[in-house]
């Protein structure tokens, strides 16, 4: 039977070549220096595009990451790397990948495997020739789909069958595959939000809840990786309108729980959130008066920048801001101490969840973009020269103070009150 189902792998011969991103993709130099290195090498070895690539580009997707399986083991892709001085590195040797460099471009090679052991996190693997068992141990029938360089395509499980459709399958039993790595819930969430036209199936969504608890086996980072990808699709906003997925994410991210503020939003605030960061998206779903950002924060140890900007975003939201935070002077004075990105950020925030005077901010927003940030006229060179000062703390303290004053002012400061400054504080 597997002789048979082998052969018949081995015999597909769908093609997309005749696609435009296709066509575009293939004719690129390091591509095709890459695919000619390997296939020429032996008629034994083949280069083959796989998963995410493929099934974006029989979807009309932006391609932004290639993967590509080889039937040879890991050592084999090295020594072929090396004969023909192409460097390398061996990035995810443990799991059967080197990453090929050609023209500062790097590219993933993951030799074919079949899984040995599993226990949800991590698979024990052993390396195979056949493209069957490589595709039997993939997730979902979509992510199953191979592609040489004439653009054929190898698809033993019907995943352009199923894209076409949007049908979102596990390859097998889906107890068993989501057993096998529990992070394929979340996967199962992201790639049905992207590509599903359907209801979900009832004994998939079943066994889902069954094997929730299970992801308590994956770590955070991958949890967080998984949830940054969630968020990027487009229109994600639209999980409001799926019961099944919604329920799910906030079984798994419960303080996630203002989900509600991107549900029914128009045009407008749709391109805004298109265009905003991971951080900022997290700062509409968390932030409230509760500790749940903080919690948040510290239980997936976001990086620095990202902790940043939503502590900043929660210092101005959890709160309702006073009413004159909104005017154009002290708007101002943010813009100068915090830069135009940040203050943007804010502005962003306030249209996305106002229910009011939404052109108002719309045209603060429109004005502070056109905004040219002053410069402070008096730099601490000017002071020491003119009231004889040296550099140390008593000098930093009036640059603080004369900088304070020139923003309250709109930006203004006269000499008069900068002698005043340097007075009251040398006494």
């Amino acid at each position: 039977m597997i002789n048979f189902i082998n052969n018949l792998f081995k015999s597909k011969k769908e093609t997309f070549k005749d696609k435009t991103n296709f066509i575009e993709l293939a004719s690129n130099k390091e591509i095709q220096d890459l695919f000619k290195t390997f296939n020429t090498y032996s008629s034994e070895v083949e280069l083959r595009f796989v998963g995410g690539c493929v099934r974006k580009l029989i979807n009309d997707e932006i391609v932004d990451d290639i993967d590509l399986s080889i039937n040879i083991k890991p050592e084999s892709v090295i020594e072929i790397l090396k004969k023909n001085n192409i460097n390398f590195y061996e990035t995810g040797i443990d799991h059967g990948t080197i990453t090929a460099v050609i023209n500062n471009r790097s590219f993933e090679i993951t030799s074919l495997r079949k899984d040995v052991k599993t226990d949800g996190r991590h698979a024990q693997v052993e390396y195979t020739n056949n493209w069957l068992e490589d595709a039997s141990r993939r997730d979902f029938t979509i992510n199953s789909i191979y592609s040489d360089i004439d653009g054929n395509l190898f698809d033993p499980f019907n995943g352009k069958k199923d894209l076409n459709n949007g049908l979102i399958k596990f390859i097998g039993d889906p107890a068993t595959r989501i057993k096998e790595d529990y992070l394929r819930i979340l996967r199962y969430i992201r790639f049905f939000l992207g590509y599903s036209r359907n209801q979900h199936d009832k004994n998939t969504v079943k066994i889902i809840k069954q094997h929730l608890s299970g992801l308590k086996q994956v770590s955070k980072e991958r949890q967080l990786q998984e949830l940054k990808k969630i968020i990027s699709i487009e229109n994600f906003n639209k999980i409001n309108l799926d019961k099944v997925s919604k329920e799910i994410f906030l079984l798994i991210f419960p303080e996630l729980k203002h989900i509600n503020k991107i549900n029914n939003i128009d045009d407008l605030s749709n391109d805004i959130l298109k265009k905003k960061s991971f951080a900022f998206i997290l700062s509409l779903l968390l932030v409230d008066k509760t500790e749940d950002c903080d919690y948040f924060i510290y239980k997936y140890n976001l990086s620095n920048k990202e902790k940043d900007k939503i502590n900043h975003l929660s210092s101005i939201f959890s709160e309702d801001p006073k009413k004159d935070f909104f005017s154009k002077q002290n708007l101002s004075k943010i813009l100068q101490k915090k830069g135009k990105e940040n203050l943007i950020d804010i502005l962003d925030y306030k249209i996305l969840t106002t229910k009011k005077n939404k052109d108002y901010f719309i045209d603060l927003k429109k004005y502070f973009i056109e905004f040219k940030i002053p410069i402070m006229p008096v730099k601490a060179k000017d002071l020491i020269e003119k009231f004889n000062l040296k550099e140390g703390k008593l000098l930093g303290s009036i640059i603080k103070e004369i900088e304070e004053q020139w923003l309250n002012n709109n930006f203004k400061i006269s000499n008069d009150q900068i002698k005043d400054i340097v007075k009251s504080k040398r006494i």
